[in-house]
């Protein structure tokens, strides 16, 4: 323990409590038009990373509506259950109501409530969370929540911590939102390149549709009897069985991969890649792309039902081209107006064989374009492994202060 901190039980420190399952109550409509009253918040309106609330969700609950509880401005919400549990926190500037996923901790005159919040973001309170979630969905008892310790020094140097993690989380989130924006424009830049490029009405370029038959193939999935199921699927094999994973918005991705036997790879029918395919997803995210060249190590690959296989004749239309029109503007500004389904967007081959696209009859037009908009895509690619590195240095940054502040190794903390 620091020196000159004292170390106790959270239910020591203040009231620990959950909140209600407004479902277990009344039908949420019943609350939807209520305004100038309680909001109610539930684990999707804190944000996982900011750790702020949206107050604005449209639910309302009456001040005198008996058996709510409420979480008063300055307490600490935390979810103790699910994927999120230990993840999402955040600090109350209104009184709520809130969920029964959500544990609130309103403390006493001897801890200073941004100080417990930052206490709930640190490494050393992670730690404990962690060791006591259990269960297949994942999850704290209030009881052993109410055992977590907490360190905490006099209440004027909470207060100073308090007022230097303010400052410094202030200036990182300043910073995160520049580097963001940076990383936004260098995509963007390339983006409105594309559509420069494919816009131009002035070269002389045949307009075609995807669904000519002299310049390209459009190949489904086998989606009959033989499709896998789960125990099909093997950690390695003959044949690459693609997942929405291994298919990203900018070419393929094999971090992660599942595969099926040689057996059941020939048992399927249609849904197999030949080189030079390139691979689009049509149900879920939309408009994923990936082209099968030669710098793909695996020989076998199958796509999944939520995929089709564009085959470009190679004596018209080269692959690469093929790849930078699908993830143009021209196609997704097609794709926007015609995908269907609100729960699992879904773009039908009977839908997106009428998209049209420029088409120059020329193979060395074609790869001229290609070879500038790789230069360019390398470019802002370089960009952005710059600025993703960046915001991730800044999170390790947030902890790393974290760290220091716990520990009492601040600039001039007491110890």
């Amino acid at each position: 323990m620091t020196k000159n901190w004292e170390n106790k039980k959270l239910g020591e420190m203040g009231t620990i409590f959950n909140g209600n399952s407004i479902n277990a109550r009344v039908k949420k409509s019943r609350y939807s038009n209520i305004k100038e009253e309680l909001p109610y918040i539930a684990t999707k309106d804190i944000d996982r990373d900011t750790h702020s609330i949206d107050y604005n969700n449209g639910i309302r609950i009456p001040f005198d509506e008996p058996g709510f509880k409420i979480a008063h401005k300055y307490a600490t919400l935390i979810c103790s259950e699910g994927g999120n549990a230990g993840r999402k926190i955040a600090y109350l500037e209104n009184n709520v109501c809130f969920v029964n996923k959500l544990i609130a901790t309103e403390v006493r005159e001897t801890i200073y409530p941004k100080f417990l919040y930052y206490w709930y973001l640190s490494p050393a309170f992670s730690e404990q969370f962690f060791s006591q979630v259990f269960g297949i969905i994942g999850g704290i008892s209030i009881k052993n929540f109410r055992n977590l310790t907490i360190s905490f020094p006099p209440l004027s140097e909470q207060k100073r911590i308090t007022k230097i993690l303010n400052e410094a989380f202030e200036k990182i989130a300043k910073a995160k939102e520049n580097t963001e924006k940076n990383l936004q424009n260098a995509r963007e830049l390339f983006e409105s390149y594309l559509q420069v490029v494919f816009a131009n009405k002035d070269k002389g370029w045949d307009k075609k549709a995807l669904g000519d038959d002299n310049l390209i193939e459009i190949i489904d999935g086998d989606r009959g009897k033989n499709y896998p199921t789960q125990k099909d699927f093997l950690d390695e094999g003959h044949c690459l069985f693609m997942n929405t994973k291994n298919v990203r918005s900018n070419g393929f991705d094999f971090k992660t991969t599942m595969f099926i036997s040689k057996k059941k790879d020939m048992a399927m029918g249609k849904g197999k890649l030949k080189r030079n395919d390139v691979v689009m997803t049509t149900r879920g995210t939309i408009g994923n792309l990936g082209v099968y060249s030669d710098n793909v190590e695996y020989d076998n690959i199958r796509i999944n039902s939520g995929m089709l296989i564009f085959r470009p004749n190679l004596k018209e239309l080269l692959p690469e081209y093929l790849f930078e029109i699908l993830r143009s503007g021209v196609i997704k500004e097609q794709i926007k107006k015609h995908v269907s389904g609100a729960a699992q967007p879904q773009l039908p081959i009977r839908t997106l064989v009428n998209f049209t696209f420029p088409f120059p009859k020329s193979l060395s037009e074609q790869r001229s374009i290609v070879n500038k908009l790789g230069a360019l895509s390398a470019k802002t690619r370089k960009l952005e492994v710059i600025y993703q590195q960046k915001l991730a240095d800044l999170e390790e940054l947030k902890k790393t202060i974290l760290q220091e502040a716990f520990n009492g190794e601040l600039v001039g903390a007491q110890s």
